[in-house]
């Protein structure tokens, strides 16, 4: 009985296996997602079927249903934030959805689910003078630095997430028009602007990138096309998120900022600084490609209490004891 069970959890594992591997092709190619977000939702995945395969009531994917699945977040709980189970649910409903494409269920039981309300976490950022600071950190004397002086003037100056930097071709630059093509998230289209800073920094990267190719021969004539990658790394190929990641954090330690900075907080500062200006928050959201308004309505709340946490420090009348 016992060797039955195990051939059977095998198969099971089997056949789940093949649905995973068909949830990324679709994720990736169907429906656009970037490799970061496939990577992610497949992560969760597969630690729901094992989850499944772990219950004393075994399950596989096409049998689960609505209570199993809530077993499985309420699982989570103890070691993921609400943003965390949020994604997981999120991933479970779509791979339920392809499942469901595929013929291999009858209904989504993802679906039944309430997404788990996400905690409201402001976003890490920059004032003015320190963005200005690591925009000059890296200076432009070497490849590779005025190849990292460009890359942070977009991700500061143009608001991009760092998964655009990085996809980012030579075709998708208007340098005349100081304009870039972006593919944002579900591969959605943008013209986003940059700005003279930007615009000087990528001059000087392109003359070494080309520099660089020339010295390499005939082996890199794909990175010269319009369909090579903008940023390029050591061999010539196209840098990873993660490596941009790890060269902004070199020069953020340089600087001995007093917080972590992420690409990411980058693009909060963009907003911040532009909402601080006196930008209109439909503006901010077309830079920023969110697909919702209420993505872009967290910057009003960081203004907010900022401009509440300067008044309860200096003006007297909010000071405690005051009359």
């Amino acid at each position: 009985m016992k060797e039955k069970r195990r051939k059977s959890r095998e198969a099971a594992a089997d056949g789940d296996e093949g649905h995973v591997q068909g949830f990324a092709a679709y994720l990736a190619h169907n429906k656009g997602y970037t490799e970061h977000t496939v990577r992610s939702y497949v992560s969760d995945v597969r630690q729901f079927l094992a989850y499944l395969a772990e219950r004393e009531q075994a399950a596989t994917a096409e049998t689960a249903d609505d209570y199993v699945i809530r077993g499985f977040l309420s699982s989570r709980f103890a070691q993921n934030r609400k943003a965390s189970l949020a994604r997981k649910l999120s991933a479970l409903r779509c791979f339920y959805r392809f499942l469901l494409l595929e013929g291999k269920v009858a209904s989504n039981p993802a679906a039944l689910l309430a997404m788990p309300k996400r905690e409201q976490m402001l976003p890490n950022f920059l004032s003015v003078d320190d963005a200005f600071r690591v925009m000059e950190a890296p200076g432009d004397d070497s490849f590779i630095r005025a190849r990292d002086r460009a890359m942070l003037e977009f991700l500061y100056g143009s608001g991009l997430r760092v998964s655009e930097l990085v996809g980012l071709n030579l075709k998708d630059v208007k340098i005349d028009l100081q304009v870039l093509r972006v593919w944002g998230k579900g591969r959605k289209e943008r013209i986003v602007p940059f700005g003279d800073k930007a615009r000087q920094a990528l001059e000087k990267y392109l003359v070494q990138r080309e520099e660089v190719l020339l010295r390499r021969g005939p082996a890199e004539e794909s990175a010269r096309s319009d369909e090579g990658p903008l940023f390029l790394n050591r061999s010539g190929g196209r840098l990873t998120t993660r490596s941009v990641a790890r060269r902004l954090d070199g020069y953020v330690r340089a600087l001995r900022l007093p917080r972590e900075i992420s690409p990411h907080a980058l693009r909060h500062s963009f907003a911040t600084h532009l909402l601080d200006s006196g930008a209109d928050l439909r503006a901010i959201q077309e830079l920023l490609g969110h697909a919702s308004l209420a993505s872009t309505q967290r910057y009003t709340h960081l203004s907010l209490d900022r401009i509440m946490e300067v008044y309860d420090r200096v003006h007297p009348r909010a000071k405690k004891g005051q009359r």
